[in-house]
């Protein structure tokens, strides 16, 4: 009786928010895994200061975790490393469907839109202007692919710029590499690959990062609007610490705080927002559609197993609905 009269205690005392109540009796230690858009230092650098109010203000201790990859995020919360992540959509629809995880919040822009967009980008002075260039003349490029698991740096481009012009990006072009979107930036900058992806986010910080750089770069095609970041955290985390953590997100920035809004504004946030799986939805019929083009143009494949499988694609895709 005793033991679970103390539970009862801890875990009303944990449903404080903010209160000094939850400060003296949630020492729990949280994880929070960043994916990596750009150096573990520069991430570091705009992340500790929101971790730094997250931990005063809920009474929880967070920690960063710096993967190498996206997959090390999601790897990580698979194996219970990490109880919480800052992800991609894409990476989000993978830890949903591996790592056990689900969407909380989404981040809202600092300009107050909902998204923000993938990109080709090439140095100002190549020759390349439009996507119709770079696969004109893919045989002689050097491409910068994203990260498999990144949403605007690899599954948006597949689809839209490879998938519907029937390319095969490691086939197409003289060498292509995967890196993060820093890296690729700085690649384009530096002519070490002629064309490369990124996102409209990162070429902001870039300007704040490395303002030489941005300048040597121009974007020469531009995606539909992609949901914004979504953050997410493992099924089986506490109740309590969920709750205290939400109502942290959902109200951070929103008090007019000026020391809030700086936070918000160096990792190019307004603030956060509810969300949830749903907001997965297009991201999935993106991959079912660059499945289904991969699919109709397989000339290999025999027409009785081509037809099931695209009818299996279909059955998906209407799911989605």
């Amino acid at each position: 009786m005793k033991t679970s009269f103390l539970k009862i205690i801890v875990g009303l005392a944990l449903l404080t928010v903010f209160g000094g109540a939850s400060a003296q009796a949630a020492e729990k230690e949280i994880n929070l895994g960043i994916i990596s858009t750009e150096s573990s230092q520069n991430l570091r650098q705009i992340w500790e200061p929101l971790l730094d109010d997250m931990s005063a203000k809920t009474g929880l201790t967070f920690k960063p975790f710096f993967a190498t990859d996206y997959a090390g995020v999601i790897e990580a919360m698979r194996f219970g490393k990490v109880d919480i992540a800052w992800v991609g959509n894409k990476a989000a629809m993978e830890a949903v469907d591996r790592a056990n995880a689900e969407i909380f919040v989404q981040t809202v822009s600092a300009d107050g839109s909902e998204g923000y967009y993938s990109h080709l980008i090439t140095h100002v002075d190549a020759p390349l202007n439009s996507l119709e260039d770079v696969l004109k003349n893919s045989k002689n490029l050097t491409f910068g692919n994203g990260d498999p698991n990144s949403t605007s740096g690899f599954l948006v481009p597949s689809y839209y710029v490879f998938a519907l012009n029937n390319v095969d990006p490691k086939t197409a072009f003289k060498r292509a590499v995967n890196a993060s979107h820093e890296t690729n930036a700085l690649s384009v900058a530096n002519k070490q690959v002629d064309v490369a992806t990124n996102n409209s986010e990162n070429l902001d910080r870039l300007v704040k990062t490395a303002p030489d750089k941005k300048k040597l770069i121009k974007v020469i095609w531009t995606s539909p609007l992609i949901p914004s970041d979504p953050l997410i955290w493992r099924k089986d985390l506490d109740g309590a610490v969920k709750s205290v953590v939400k109502d942290f997100m959902l109200n951070y920035g929103r008090g007019g705080e000026a020391k809030e809004i700086k936070i918000l504004a160096d990792l190019g946030w307004k603030g956060f927002k509810n969300s949830d799986d749903n907001q997965l939805k297009p991201i999935r019929q993106l991959e079912l559609f660059k499945e289904k083009t991969k699919l109709e143009n397989d000339s290999t494949m025999e027409a009785g197993q081509k037809q099931a499988k695209l009818q299996d694609v279909e059955r998906r895709l209407k799911e989605l609905e």
